[in-house]
């Protein structure tokens, strides 16, 4: 069978939840003063206990009746493998973190690198400023680059991640890892809904990894992995090193529970727009 991209195509009715501003003003309340103002050592302590559950053997458990509630498919699992060679899903942890069995064939320059709700979208210069913890930071702070690093002309994406989504990070061009950094910080909640006025916001609060991929022409194509309560790890694939060429579709890194992707690219994307899904390795 060939795998095109509309065989993978997992949640074509994926909603954008429609929360009342005074509950999504309640929710934010939670996330950024209570949750997020306490220490970083104790979110991930309290976020490794919770996620503990789901690395335990009786989680597999759920896997089932999970896809059987998510997905329309019913041979939806069939299309993916645990990851790293494993025979069955030992937990539901291996569920969440599943490969393709066979990559999406696309046949465009530049693809999406993952799953999810595009939630954000802009001109890296019309994207807000943001406030965080009295410290006012730029789209490029999600980037772990000083201000106007990143170029104007520049196209801001933030894909959200839902926990019924594929979570792997994968190259939306050929080209050569040229920057990897890690930079340390809060776990606030990701869902975007219950931030009105700047979506991304916790992308520029939060733990997340930077990688940015250099391009045939010599540009860069900066990528942010976000992580976000519960997240046990953000984990690179085991090539994903600095230096290294990767090819379009390449397997970058992989959550475990959790997260958000933003790219800020040379060029801007054709057929999306905000507020729709994406999904792996369609036209960008």
């Amino acid at each position: 069978m060939e795998h095109t991209v509309s065989n993978f195509y997992s949640d074509p009715h994926f909603y954008v939840f429609k929360v009342p501003h005074w509950r999504a003003y309640f929710y934010t309340f939670l996330s950024l003063k209570l949750w997020g103002n306490l220490p970083g050592p104790l979110q991930r302590k309290i976020s490794k206990k919770y996620s503990s559950f789901f690395n335990s053997p009786i989680s597999r458990h759920l896997i089932k009746i999970y896809v059987r509630l998510n997905y329309k498919d019913p041979d939806y699992l069939e299309k993916f493998k645990p990851s790293d060679d494993k025979k069955e899903y030992r937990n539901f942890q291996d569920f969440f973190t599943r490969e393709f069995k066979n990559l999406p064939e696309s046949n465009s320059e530049y693809v999406w690198p993952c799953e999810g709700l595009l939630c954000d979208l802009g001109k890296i210069r019309e994207i807000p400023v943001s406030n965080v913890k009295h410290d006012r930071r730029t789209p490029d702070t999600i980037f772990g680059l000083k201000q106007n690093e990143v170029p104007n002309h520049y196209t801001f994406s933030n894909i959200f991640l839902h926990n019924k989504n594929y979570h792997r990070i994968h190259a939306p061009v050929n080209g050569i890892i040229t920057r990897i950094q890690h930079i340390p910080g809060d776990l606030v909640i990701l869902r975007p809904w219950i931030y009105k006025q700047n979506p991304s916001l916790p992308a520029f609060r939060n733990e997340r990894y930077n990688i940015d991929i250099t391009d045939a022409e010599g540009r860069t194509w900066y990528l942010s992995i976000v992580g976000g309560p519960a997240v046990g790890t953000i984990q690179l694939n085991k090539r994903t090193k600095l230096s290294a060429r990767v090819n379009k579709l390449d397997d970058i890194a992989v959550f475990h529970l959790g997260s958000t992707c933003c790219m800020a690219s040379p060029v801007s994307p054709m057929l999306s727009s905000k507020n729709h899904f994406v999904e792996v390795g369609t036209r960008y």
